[in-house]
């Protein structure tokens, strides 16, 4: 990060600065809440988690060189500079809102049901052919990891893609207010977080709440294809880009081939110009990340040369989409989350694969109160992709089961109780040349059954 003096973090976190005055000047070099990652000259903030608080490891991070500590209680005694706050959480969010103010970079935040991870990957490639870009990092998308995030922008950075997830309102217009985003993109709205924003409405709603606090005069990168998105064409000032496969929006992909598991060949048509590109992640899902990654761009003066090497040069991220050859089969790894737009649109990638087509698939989180119905409809959605086998763990997955059962008994699928129960049955369920797609909510730790199936030493075929 930027260097910020003690001084300076106390007044912006309005905490009060507790140590000799003459290290007030003191510049911090990164902010971190994790004891081990901390580094001499690093301020370490002390969050009371639900199984830890950071107030503990106080003394081990002065121990190992941190300038200052963020804390709610002073420790008798300290070694070094504090600054203590109501909350620690809170004075991270303020010191974060403060550090942006400070920074001259486009910003691009991104949301949205669907997509945000596989997005934010596709316009970092791109921006990547022209700015030394600084992009969100695993799941450090909500009120803690954004901060985080944000402090790790340096002076070599001339770009930032931050994604932003949320589970309730309120929440974006909190992380929209740290992030200040210069260009906002939403992917599409799905059925996601229903516990709390109960339908899409709600979830356009809580969605949309990242314009409030965006930079004044930012520009809006919406999915033109998605019949809730396309409400806004005439609420925005200036008016929304809309990208799709629709010709009618203002950037669109056309003339599309569908190249199975290796990924799909488009030509992209935009007022700058049309050019063609070939997509290496599967799934017509890509096609909509890749026309993001088009638009945001042109915003920020890509050429449609710079845009296109952008594009091809993108490489996937463990556990979405992430495509495994092995010597015995071929694995698409999409355990890092799941819901049910997103598990229906798996299994349609999968369904262009070559040879026998498995699909091993958990439970999803988060669903509301008709979690079970939508795990059967996911079921359903199953029974009619055109694969061969279904394969299911996990007690929601007893209603995809249903669904399959429902609509196409012939289908091969089974339900397993366990991880260790299918783990166990595997070496007579696959057969070598299979293509088998692993997906499941993060919860559900499917990553095991990924590492299982590459290394695959427990089969003889």
């Amino acid at each position: 990060m930027k260097e910020m003096s003690l001084n300076q973090i106390a007044r912006a976190c309005k905490g009060t600065y507790i140590g000799e005055e003459s290290k007030k000047s003191l510049e911090v070099s990164g902010v971190v809440i994790d004891s081990r990652k901390v580094e001499p000259g690093y301020l370490f903030a002390a969050i009371k988690g639900e199984r830890v608080d950071g107030h503990s490891f106080i003394p081990s991070v002065f121990a190992k060189g941190a300038a200052c500590v963020l804390c709610e209680h002073v420790p008798e005694h300290p070694a070094g500079p504090c600054i203590l706050a109501d909350s620690c959480l809170e004075a991270l969010k303020s010191l974060a809102e403060y550090y942006r103010s400070t920074l001259s970079i486009p910003i691009v935040g991104i949301t949205g049901s669907v997509g945000k991870t596989s997005t934010k990957e596709m316009i970092a490639a791109v921006l990547g052919q022209k700015y030394n870009v600084l992009k969100t990092e695993g799941n450090f998308n909500n009120e803690i990891g954004l901060p985080l995030t944000i402090f790790r922008i340096r002076e070599e950075h001339e770009a930032a893609v931050l994604e932003m997830g949320i589970s309730d309102f309120g929440e974006m217009t909190r992380l929209s207010r740290m992030a200040k985003p210069n260009l906002c993109v939403i992917t599409n709205i799905g059925l996601c977080h229903l516990e709390n924003l109960k339908d899409r409405d709600g979830i356009l709603k809580a969605k949309t709440e990242m314009f409030q606090e965006a930079q004044p005069g930012a520009q809006v990168i919406l999915n033109g294809d998605d019949d809730k998105l396309i409400t806004l064409r005439e609420s925005r000032t200036p008016t929304p880009c809309f990208f799709g496969l629709d010709p009618s929006n203002d950037l669109y992909a056309e003339q599309i081939e569908n190249l199975g598991l290796d990924g799909t060949h488009c030509t992209f048509v935009t007022k700058a110009g049309s050019f063609t590109a070939h997509i290496p992640i599967p799934g017509r899902h890509m096609v909509y990340n890749a026309l993001a990654g088009t638009a945001v761009g042109l915003a920020l003066n890509l050429t449609p040369e710079q845009i296109k090497a952008g594009i091809e040069g993108l490489t996937p991220v463990s556990g979405r989409n992430n495509l495994i050859h092995t010597e015995k089969w071929t694995i698409l790894d999409d355990c890092y989350n799941a819901n049910p737009v997103s598990m229906c649109a798996s299994l349609d990638v999968l369904s262009f694969a070559l040879g026998r087509k498995v699909a091993i698939l958990g439970d999803m989180g988060e669903l509301g109160e008709h979690e079970k119905l939508l795990h059967y409809n996911v079921g359903c959605h199953a029974a009619d992709a055109g694969i061969d086998a279904v394969f299911l763990v996990g007690e929601l997955s007893r209603e995809t089961a249903r669904g399959i059962e429902a609509k196409n008994p012939s289908l091969t699928f089974r339900h397993f109780g366990s991880k260790e129960e299918l783990l166990a049955a595997l070496p007579l369920l696959l057969s070598k040349g299979d293509s088998i797609l692993v997906k499941a909510s993060h919860f559900m730790e499917f990553g095991e059954i990924v590492d299982y199936l590459k290394n695959a030493s427990g089969f003889t075929l």
